[in-house]
């Protein structure tokens, strides 16, 4: 299993906007014909997926009369479905969802089961020419093809003091290889898998936390919901929202509970089920909740921070593929309406 949907490659901004012009293009569906509601993966199942699992297993959907079924995963992304009317539902990230967003994707964030981002620049442990962002100047950055990842790490090695240039090699899943090996000097991991992966692999690594060095946090996580259907059906969006938020705080308050649920849910799927329960100890810990101990929340401060970069930097195209030129309102990118905040 991957955490590579977290960095899906997306060729282009004005290609995504270019993707959706096309999909508004036709009639969308407003919900299944037999009233399901359907959810759709970035992934194979994993520890970013855990509350909705536990919500089956532990029958929060039942509980709420909904049924609901998860779309197996396949290339077409969450965002996609989601705006197409193919799917109620769908995991997102909020670089993925502002990137949509902008492009005229008719989808909501109802909800942030990863209050924080959990990635962060990774290099080896035992580099000692490495030992900040700005000794990454004139070094090779294995990537991922996604949007904004490269100006991102450009602004946190300048924020440090250093020039922010440095050589990008485009190699997705196979990027952790390369910097374990030595080929390329540092990557992006997310901490929750690949961090405890190299670990348990012998290739320990040390981390730079972006917001360490000044950029902003944002949400590793998001579920977006169809506009339309949650309009057009307000008292199951209310439930089924808060099935999942309830799942995903028992993942947060029983992670060892949760990670069963998850493993039971997918027999199988996990050839090492110690790194299952370990991931969901980590997110649980120093992710999931805000300052509350409520998992799901979103605010305004995080969306016009992390997004507001995107667009300041002219990394977000609008519906036509062209560069937005004016900011958008970012509290209409989210709701909290359908949370119980208690």
């Amino acid at each position: 299993m991957s955490f590579a949907a977290l960095r899906r490659t997306l060729a282009t901004s004005a290609a995504i906007a270019a993707a959706f012009t096309v999909l508004t293009g036709c009639a969308a569906d407003t919900g299944s014909s037999d009233g399901t509601i359907r959810f759709a993966l970035d992934w194979t199942p994993n520890t970013n997926h855990t509350g909705l699992y536990v919500a089956l297993q532990e029958g929060y959907f039942e509980d709420a009369g909904l049924d609901v079924s998860i779309l197996p995963y396949n290339n077409t992304s969450p965002d996609t479905l989601v705006d197409a009317g193919n799917a109620e539902f769908g995991i997102s990230t909020q670089s993925q969802a502002t990137f949509a967003r902008a492009a005229g994707a008719a989808t909501t964030s109802v909800i942030a089961p990863l209050q924080h981002r959990a990635t962060g620049i990774g290099v080896k442990a035992d580099r000692a020419d490495i030992t900040r962002p700005r000794d990454l100047d004139g070094k090779t950055y294995a990537g991922f093809g996604d949007p904004g990842e490269v100006e991102t790490l450009q602004q946190i090695i300048r924020n440090d003091g250093g020039t922010g240039n440095f050589t990008t090699v485009t190699l997705g899943t196979s990027a952790y290889e390369a910097v374990y090996s030595g080929q390329a000097d540092f990557t992006v991991s997310y901490f929750a898998w690949e961090g405890l992966e190299a670990e348990r692999n012998g290739t320990p690594m040390r981390y730079f936390q972006y917001t360490d060095y000044g950029f902003p946090d944002a949400y590793s996580i998001v579920i977006n919901g169809n506009q339309q259907w949650l309009k057009d059906h307000p008292d199951e969006a209310r439930k089924f929202v808060k099935a999942v938020q309830r799942g995903y705080q028992t993942a947060a308050d029983n992670p060892d509970q949760a990670a069963q649920d998850l493993i039971d849910a997918n027999p199988g799927a996990f050839t090492d089920e110690d790194l299952v329960r370990d991931s969901q100890r980590m997110l649980a810990a120093d992710y999931m909740k805000d300052a509350n101990g409520v998992v799901g929340t979103q605010n305004l401060e995080t969306w016009s921070g992390y997004s507001g970069f995107l667009f300041d930097n002219g990394l977000l195209a609008g519906p036509d593929g062209k560069p937005l030129t004016q900011k958008p309102d970012w509290s209409e990118y989210f709701t909290n309406e359908y949370l119980d905040a208690s």
